[in-house]
């Protein structure tokens, strides 16, 4: 049986900014965009989430909200030096890393919990020794399996550790509200509210066949789920399965022309970015996104083996004849596939 721990730093960002600027310290801050170029917020303290500020909230929405919040520009970074620093704390205690994004990542401490204690132990030194020698906190769920500790991480945010044993792994995702199993969003948790289904143990209820019928090929990933059932080793190959650049204007783009020219542009920087990472990846799919003034997003696809610019303005043109501007927001986008094809590292979609 595997030890699994999920570690996640909290409000990655923004506390590093706190840390890094002690007047900081007990305001609500948030680390984004400017208002004034329509902006979003990457991420926020909890003292910012006191007051309904949340990611992905534009700024101007964060700042009525919260009148006093403090908004800072992103520094990159600095966050990944911080991250690595992060990271080589792990590496005291196992090489199989899964790093998610810069602020989480999944350890495999099956082997190194014989020399260390425990799981729990190791999830414990880790948490102290980021609040030591970082200055941030990272929270921690330590679990039989990826899928339960990446839950059990959240539970006692901030600066928190929560442990599944595995005894108490089928009482713990009994009462699981549906919306914490990954892959289940917004439409299909609605779809499940209208069944009838709200916690992992009403999915219990159904059989693999039930749950296939309702919810297609994913009723099968269902069925282990709800069950506390993950298989998926931690993975130290992760690669990227997209690519993909936008741009957000501070005065909405008015013409379909002006839209075409932008989209134009956003292909020669696709194209630049993906020069430096073709030696590893091939292309096997275009994207657009268009998101307009009222914040409604709309994406287009096609299949493709280059990043083809008539392709990509065609995908533009029947988006803009299905609906013209005004638009915010344009973005380009290539689906990829490692050029070994016996890969099966993964990492978010395109736009995720």
């Amino acid at each position: 049986m595997r030890r699994i721990v999920h570690c996640d730093c909290d409000s990655f960002y923004a506390s590093v900014e706190v840390r890094d600027r002690p007047e900081l310290a007990g305001l609500p801050v948030a680390v984004g965009g400017t208002p004034e170029r329509r902006g979003v917020i990457a991420t926020c303290n909890y003292v910012a989430r006191r007051h309904g500020v949340r990611s992905a909230m534009s700024s101007r929405r964060a700042l009525a909200l919260c009148p006093t919040l403090v908004i800072l520009p992103p520094d990159f970074a600095r966050y990944r030096a911080v991250s690595q620093a992060v990271n080589l704390i792990f590496r005291r205690y196992t090489d199989l890393v899964e790093p998610l994004s810069l602020d989480e990542a999944y350890l495999d401490v099956t082997d190194a919990a014989a020399r260390f204690g425990s799981a729990t132990h190791i999830a414990e030194a880790i948490r102290d020794a980021v609040r030591r020698e970082l200055g941030i906190t990272i929270s921690a769920g330590v679990a039989p399996n990826k899928f339960l500790a990446k839950v059990a991480s959240d539970i006692n945010k901030p600066d928190g550790l929560y442990v599944v044993k595995p005894a108490a792994v089928d009482a713990f995702v009994r009462t699981l509200p549906v919306e914490r199993i990954f892959g289940v969003g917004r439409v299909t948790a609605a779809k499940m509210h209208r069944l009838g289904l709200r916690t992992c143990g009403d999915l219990q209820a159904l059989d693999e066949a039930e749950l296939v019928a309702q919810f297609g090929r994913y009723g099968s990933v269902l069925w282990r789920l709800c069950r506390g059932i993950d298989e998926r080793p931690v993975r130290t190959d992760r690669l990227r399965k997209s690519l993909s650049v936008e741009n957000t204007w501070a005065v909405d783009i008015g013409s379909a022309g002006e839209c075409h020219a932008a989209m134009a542009r956003l292909v020669e920087e696709l194209r630049a970015r993906f020069a430096k990472i073709e030696a590893r990846y091939r292309v096997t799919g275009l994207e657009i996104k268009v998101k307009y003034a009222d914040f409604r997003s709309h994406a287009r696809q096609c299949t493709g083996n280059t990043i083809d610019a008539t392709a990509l303005d065609a995908l533009l043109a029947a988006q803009l004849q299905a609906r013209p501007p005004p638009v915010r927001l344009l973005g380009a986008g290539v689906k990829l596939a490692p050029r070994d094809e016996n890969s099966t590292a993964r990492q978010p979609d395109l736009f995720a």
